[in-house]
């Protein structure tokens, strides 16, 4: 249901309302995950714990860091005319409130926006712009905002992993890479067009993406296998594995912080996996200071009679991670070995 409303308002916007109107606006401020929430000052005063802690939820990458910040904007009070052109905006009110009717009179949709609920809209304000209404019935508050408030976290979150999938994927799908590795090496991983990639030997290979700066960002895949697959696989056998090919392949030795980390035993893309995800850290003999989070699977094939090792780690000092974290669970998404 969230997906079809999703991909409908993706197609209103600019095509529905016409070049000329959409020619007339300017883009949107902020970034994707920054939401300006709209409502009166009364309701906002009852329900802005409640609003933080839905939309606010935090994910683990080195820390806990929020999906989303909110930031409050009374309807028509100072700086409206700018904060209404955020890429991200949340209205809440009824159908007669002037800010949800100004929101539905400046944009098209294919079904007019009649019921309560919550409903999404683009391109009010600005050029790339998402406004999610959430449309209470006459009187209502905190109760009946309270009950939408899963739903918009649902709809905005999957909204930003398509954001976060098609900008790693902006510059391209290296689908000839895939068919190389899979004839060559029989698996095969869809990497965007701008990662390089090298055989480090006949079960050993790594993927990296460190555009712009690699003192700024890197993003690095690693694959390699054992053959014959072992009888059992354990989280201290992953980890040491990955201990060997860090110090045997990779640029930098990386301790591993097990503060906080994350283990699930749950099958992955139908094979018996281990995954791990935990923080990296540069040993302390290194003279500076760096780190970041990974995600390790080690998973069998049991048609190969292999066992992989696909590991995908991130440096990004002073950024946020969730959207590089999204990106690399993506690719190790895209792993097949059958």
């Amino acid at each position: 249901m969230i997906e079809k409303r999703l991909l409908a308002g993706m197609l209103a916007g600019c095509v529905v309302v016409g070049a000329a109107a959409c020619g007339s606006k300017g883009l949107g401020y902020g970034d994707p995950n920054s939401i300006i929430a709209v409502m009166s000052a009364d309701l906002w005063e009852e329900a802005s714990a409640s609003v933080h802690a839905e939309l606010e939820s935090t994910i683990y990458t080195v820390a806990e860091e929020k999906a989303f910040t909110v930031t409050y904007q009374e309807p028509y009070a100072e700086f409206w005319l700018e904060l209404r052109r955020f890429k991200q905006m949340l209205l809440v009110g009824t159908l007669s409130d002037p800010w949800i009717q100004e929101a539905l009179d400046k944009t098209v949709t294919a079904e007019p926006v009649t019921g309560l609920g919550v409903h999404q809209v683009r391109d009010v304000w600005s050029l790339d712009q998402a406004v999610t209404l959430v449309i209470l019935p006459e009187g209502g508050g905190l109760a009946e905002l309270e009950r939408y408030l899963p739903e918009v976290h649902e709809l905005l979150d999957l909204q930003y992993l398509y954001y976060a999938r098609n900008r790693m994927y902006q510059s391209g799908i290296d689908s000839a890479l895939a068919d190389t590795l899979y004839a060559e090496a029989g698996f095969s991983v869809l990497l965007p067009e701008v990662y390089r990639w090298s055989r480090l030997d006949d079960s050993t290979f790594v993927f990296r993406n460190d555009n712009p700066d690699p003192s700024e960002l890197i993003r690095e895949v690693f694959v390699t296998w054992v053959s014959p697959a072992p009888i059992t696989l354990g989280v201290d056998d992953v980890l040491e594995w990955r201990e060997r090919m860090v110090a045997q392949y990779y640029s930098e030795p990386q301790d591993v912080s097990t503060d906080a980390m994350l283990v699930e035993t749950e099958p992955f893309l139908g094979h018996q996996a281990v995954r791990v995800q935990a923080q990296w850290l540069n040993p302390p003999d290194r003279g500076w200071p760096a780190g970041g989070p990974f995600i390790t699977y080690g998973l069998t094939c049991p048609n190969q009679d292999r066992t992989y090792l696909v590991d995908a780690w991130l440096y990004a000092p002073g950024k946020e991670k969730y959207e590089y974290m999204i990106q690399l669970e993506t690719i190790l998404g895209t792993f097949r070995c059958d």
